[in-house]
């Protein structure tokens, strides 16, 4: 079964988390898949706008644990970063559906997403102080931008979970639909942006992203070194081998 399945219809790529049973936890080939989806998307004239979505239970739970340990981030050639700056450049409308738990980066990517339908069950959170990392995806700049600093220092600082209502409120979805219904409103809006003039909507999204782009490549660029240091220290080691023991992990050594 893959992981990642693409499907392109009336001018909307449809990229979909497909390993439900593994709660959507993104692989490297998961990485590499998405990357090279998004750079085909870009290159079609024929591709309006790419949708995101999972499952009606589960956006995704963000990394997957075992496949990073064996195959940690090393460079910014690495499949995630190839996947970050791939949608964080990506010129044309990016649409999600989020329903349940959105974890990492499966909330971090939503910054760079334009229109984000969330069911009444999505739950958002970025961990990464937990794991004895930092944000990635540019989120140590845009969250803060976004949400104001105190909100985001609660998100990022404490990495505890906010729900639906709250990111409706602070703009981080568009809005709120029972789960069921979730996928089919975003591809309708989908359908919506592909009927509109491509050349339009990509100046217009240009324009409105004009101020921030070069900030957030910069930060993303800095938030990874920091990333790859720090997964290498003691704090992320006792991390993950708690995750991997079933434990709750003891920072009070490290």
């Amino acid at each position: 079964m893959t992981d990642i399945l693409t499907d392109i219809a009336n001018g909307v790529m449809t990229i979909t988390f497909n390993r439900v049973e593994k709660k959507n936890s993104i692989t490297s080939a998961m990485y590499a898949a998405m990357a090279d989806a998004l750079a085909q998307a870009e290159a079609d004239a024929a591709v309006h706008v790419v949708v995101f979505q999972g499952h009606e239970t589960i956006f995704s739970a963000g990394n997957d644990i075992g496949d990073f340990l064996n195959a940690p981030t090393s460079t910014q050639d690495s499949p995630v970063f190839r996947f970050l700056r791939g949608i964080s450049t990506f010129s044309k409308p990016v649409v999600a559906a989020v329903c349940g738990p959105a974890v990492g980066i499966g909330t971090t990517m939503l910054f760079h997403c334009d229109l984000v339908y969330a069911g009444d069950n999505a739950a958002f959170s970025m961990p990464f102080v937990n794991l004895g990392l930092c944000p990635e995806a540019a989120s140590s700049y845009l969250a803060p931008q976004l949400m104001g600093y105190g909100r985001a220092a609660e998100a990022l600082l404490l990495g505890e979970p906010f729900m639906a209502e709250s990111a409706l409120e602070i703009g981080l979805i568009s809005r709120i639909v029972p789960p069921s219904e979730a996928a089919a409103l975003a591809q309708r809006q989908a359908q919506k942006l592909a009927a509109k003039p491509l050349s339009s909507l990509i100046e217009t999204k240009r324009l409105m992203k004009k101020s921030q782009a070069s900030t957030v490549a910069e930060r993303m660029v800095e938030e990874g070194a920091s990333f790859g240091r720090m997964l290498r220290e003691p704090a992320a080691r006792e991390a993950f081998t708690a995750f991997m023991e079933k434990r709750k992990p003891d920072f009070s050594r490290v």
